[in-house]
């Protein structure tokens, strides 16, 4: 799958190219600037394309009047579940994404603007047992990491396996005007045989679990938990997933492998209630299988449940924002598209990657930078991962559950 290719339709894919102005600094929500090298517009975070000092400036305690920048229609529920009445200790809120709603704050610069909660030195200091200062995983790590992960992917699809038909990119103004300019599918062709390996299988498994609608509660039968355990165990063997843990471990993340896997199920298959059913919804069911809430869709961030649904007559493909850099699997793809009657409005998603690839990547930011843009890079081009933490309810020793996760391209 190619890239845009020309200047033009970069610009209108939400990439930055160099140019004069590379910080915020009295550019907060601007409107989009095609001749800079980085944008601090309110849609910036959302189309991956925001300067590096975009969410200290123009996010942060002294930003506090003006409103956040919303990113993806799907993560109004994320935001929305931040406007309850806000508590007053850092009790599984620590180091999360700042949030103006919040009566007292258990973010990383909290103690430099004054507005910690008052108990975030004594439950913070050493969260979860390790030292936010010296043991935090940094940026670099991350894109080690994240690179070892990308070359560890042997269940990709190979370029023969998938024919991909992207037709026309359009600009992300254009996004919210739900005009189907593509006639073809997005899939011309897939190797199903890719469906027969082990992890492909029991993620497959899973998708049918699910009611999409939000407001129903979800009820597991002992059959669609075990597949849960089916799929966890599956990934667990793939060097993918060994990348992960081995890196974490050494992170002091986790003290053995039986712990990685109890809180991977915890933080992904664990319910909570977006609508007004308790239990009616999960991570694992946002971001891989979609859901419909106020006539929109979201999460769907999967290209296996896309090219089925597809394939099934229940998918509309209409148009992207983004076609990724690469020239071999997996790629990147932002489009809009109709599923059975609703539409999504930005719908990123890795193209091509194995369950387990994904699940990892997105794995690796939340627990690294929960509720925040994780900076990636494989096969030598940056990607960022955008994460939102679940903050209504939580599980274990107030550890958090997965709102959402999805490609931001590059920043």
């Amino acid at each position: 799958m190619r890239a845009c290719i020309s200047l033009v339709l970069a610009v209108l894919c939400g990439l930055a190219w160099a140019g004069k102005m590379e910080s915020c600094a009295s550019r907060c929500n601007e409107k989009f600037n095609r001749d800079a090298a980085c944008q601090c517009d309110r849609q910036c975070l959302r189309h991956g394309n925001c300067c590096e000092d975009y969410e200290h400036l123009c996010t942060e305690d002294h930003k506090e009047s003006e409103p956040l920048p919303q990113l993806e229609e799907e993560t109004e529920d994320a935001l929305a579940s931040n406007l309850y009445s806000a508590p007053t200790s850092c009790q599984g809120r620590c180091y999360e994404a700042f949030d103006k709603h919040h009566q007292c704050h258990c973010n990383a610069r909290c103690q430099e603007f004054g507005n910690c909660c008052k108990d975030f030195e004594s439950l913070c200091s050493d969260h979860e047992g390790f030292s936010h200062s010296s043991d935090a995983i940094t940026k670099e790590e991350i894109q080690s990491i994240s690179e070892k992960i990308y070359r560890a992917d042997t269940n990709k699809a190979q370029k023969e396996d998938i024919v991909l038909n992207s037709q026309n990119c359009i600009s992300p103004s254009e996004t919210r005007n739900q005009v189907d300019r593509c006639p073809k599918p997005l899939f011309t062709y897939v190797n199903e045989k890719l469906f027969s390996k082990p992890t492909y299988a029991a993620f497959i498994n899973l998708l049918n679990n699910y009611q999409r609608a939000t407001g129903h509660g979800e009820h597991f039968s002992a059959q669609e938990l075990a597949e849960q355990d089916a799929f966890l165990r599956e990934i667990m063997k793939t060097a993918v997933m060994k990348e992960l843990y081995s890196f974490l471990h050494h992170q002091n993340r986790y003290g053995s492998e039986q712990e990685f896997v109890d809180d991977l199920k915890n933080m992904w298959f664990g319910l909570y209630s977006r609508g007004n059913e308790e239990g009616d919804s999960s991570g694992f069911e946002h971001v891989f299988s979609g859901e419909v809430k106020k006539g929109k869709v979201t999460g769907f961030h999967n290209w296996i449940r896309f090219y089925l649904e597809e394939k099934e007559g229940l998918v509309d493909y209409y148009s992207h924002i983004y076609d990724g850099p690469w020239d071999s699997y997996p790629d990147v793809l932002a489009m809009q598209f109709n599923w059975d009657g609703y539409y999504k409005e930005v719908g990123s998603a890795f193209i091509g990657s194995s369950p387990e690839f994904e699940f990892a990547l997105y794995s690796l930011c939340f627990i690294a930078r929960p509720g925040k843009v994780c900076q990636l890079s494989l096969g030598g081009y940056p990607l960022a991962v955008r994460t939102y933490t679940w903050d209504k309810s939580t599980y274990g020793n107030g550890k958090k559950y997965i709102a959402t996760a999805y490609i931001v391209s590059s920043t």
